[in-house]
C-alpha cells in the first residue's frame, strides 16, 4: 500500500489489487481511480488508468501513474506502458523512462 497527499483534501491512499488486476486510489473510502495492468515475468504492462468523474480535475490521475510506476521500480519490474496516459507521464517526467525497456534515456544499444 502506498499513500500520497491530496492537494485539495484528504489522504490518496493507493491498493494494489493483484486479485482484480489493478491499482485502485482511494480518498476517504471513496473510489477515486484506477489503472489496470497484467503481470508478465519481470514485467508490469499498464493496459488502462481511469480517474472517477467526481475526482477529475485533482491531480488523481498523475498521483496515481506517480505511486504505480514507483511500485513497479521498487518491486524490479519493467514497465510496458500500453495505456496511453501512463505512456504521457513517463515522457512528461524523465525520471521514469528507465523503467521502460529501451528507454532509458542513454545511448546504449538495447537488443531486442
Amino acid at each position: 500500500m502506498m499513500a500520497a497527499m491530496d492537494a485539495v483534501g484528504p489522504a490518496l491512499r493507493i491498493v494494489d489489487g493483484p486479485e482484480n488486476g489493478r491499482y485502485e486510489a482511494f480518498v476517504g473510502d471513496r473510489l477515486a481511480g484506477l489503472v489496470a495492468y497484467r503481470l508478465r515475468a519481470g514485467q508490469v504492462v499498464f493496459l488502462h488508468t481511469e480517474v472517477m468523474p467526481a475526482f477529475e480535475g485533482r491531480g488523481i490521475g498523475s498521483r496515481l501513474a506517480a505511486g504505480v510506476l514507483d511500485d513497479a521500480r521498487a518491486r524490479g519490474l519493467a514497465v510496458i506502458p500500453r495505456c496511453p496516459f501512463i505512456a504521457a507521464y513517463i515522457r512528461r517526467h524523465p525520471e521514469y523512462a528507465d523503467l521502460v525497456p529501451g528507454r532509458s534515456g542513454d545511448s546504449t544499444p538495447t537488443s531486442a
